[in-house]
């Protein structure tokens, strides 16, 4: 298994990243789903690489040439609510990708809000059998959210590879979903990894919470 950190190289990305986690650019909704977007864009791309690739023939208005271009079926997957605008962003560079949602979210279980649940309330998904299957959340804190949605899209078969695809990670995070990962054909993919997280579980420095950035708070 392979976890590939983008922020150790200069690009763009970077710029993408110190938007988001600014208090005063995360006033305008907008611009922080954007953002957002653009970073899936940018991961997208780099999974893009990954991709089984043969030549093909194509027709032109002058002749004809052989281009190398994927040959693999791609699953996108998306965590609800927060990973709406990462998904689409994945979208606008596997636009020819079927689309998979699970709702997995996290609940606190005891009163001072320091321990961590999941529950895993609906799921829509193709099978993923032979499949390239990525999930995308944005945040990947304690790890349980993504560990329980690969396990639950899982069921609809075994796929090819499998990418996992996040904004900001924890250590923490990133040992609970590679002990649900299989060792082969997997990949995470971070745009970085903060050192940890609060007591209430909130990635620290992180950005807040990113449902909450992305369409505003709930009860």
């Amino acid at each position: 298994m392979k976890i590939v950190n983008l922020s150790t190289e200069n690009s763009v990305l970077n710029t993408f990243l110190a938007e988001i986690r600014d208090t005063e650019y995360q006033k305008n909704r907008n611009l922080f789903r954007n953002n957002i977007r653009r970073i899936g864009e940018v991961m997208a791309y780099e999974i893009s690489r990954c991709l089984t690739y043969e030549p093909k023939k194509v027709v032109t208005p002058l002749g004809e040439l052989d281009i190398q271009l994927p040959t693999d079926d791609v699953v996108v997957g998306t965590v609800l609510r927060a990973g709406l605008p990462f998904h689409e962003g994945f979208l606008h560079v596997f636009d020819h990708a079927d689309n998979a949602f699970v709702s997995a979210f996290r609940m606190y279980t005891n009163r001072e809000h320091t321990e961590v649940g999941v529950h895993t309330e609906y799921m829509a998904s193709p099978s993923v059998e032979g499949k390239t299957l990525i999930i995308v959340d944005p945040m990947l804190a304690t790890g349980g959210s993504m560990a329980a949605s690969y396990e639950a899209l899982a069921k609809t078969g075994t796929p090819k590879a499998i990418h996992i695809a996040c904004v900001i990670a924890t250590p923490e995070g990133l040992e609970v979903v590679q002990q649900a990962l299989p060792e082969e054909n997997a990949t995470i993919w971070c745009a970085a990894i903060d050192p940890g997280m609060n007591e209430h579980k909130y990635i620290v420095p992180g950005f807040g919470d990113a449902g909450d950035l992305c369409y505003g708070e709930k009860l």
